[in-house]
């Protein structure tokens, strides 16, 4: 889906890592929350509360999930999911936009 309609969308940006990682939350009507973000070129770690799926819209990046010692290359667009409760790495090459859902179980 290209674009969300009928959403509330806080203002204020969530922002890790000294600025280079920034989002803005957006809520829906049914309860359901996602954040759109760009994240510079970097290594992270991040941590989980509920499982997220990562919708790359664009970028390069490799992403170590939890468990897991072969890390994933992302060029364009991708798509990875994250377990709840867990921890998980990305090397970011270039600027890379992105979503993310939050899935609650």
């Amino acid at each position: 889906m290209s674009q969300y309609d009928n959403v509330t969308v806080i203002k204020k940006a969530n922002l890790y890592f000294d600025g280079k990682v920034s989002s803005r939350t957006v809520l829906f009507a049914d309860g359901t929350k996602k954040t759109l973000g760009i994240m510079l070129p970097g290594d992270y770690e991040f941590g989980t509360d509920a499982k997220e799926i990562m919708e790359i819209l664009a970028g390069e990046l490799k992403v170590l999930l939890p468990g897991e010692t072969e890390w994933i290359s992302i060029s364009g667009e991708g798509e990875f999911t994250v377990p709840a409760n867990s921890k998980f790495k990305l090397q970011v090459a270039s600027i890379t936009d992105y979503a993310c859902s939050y899935i609650q179980e």
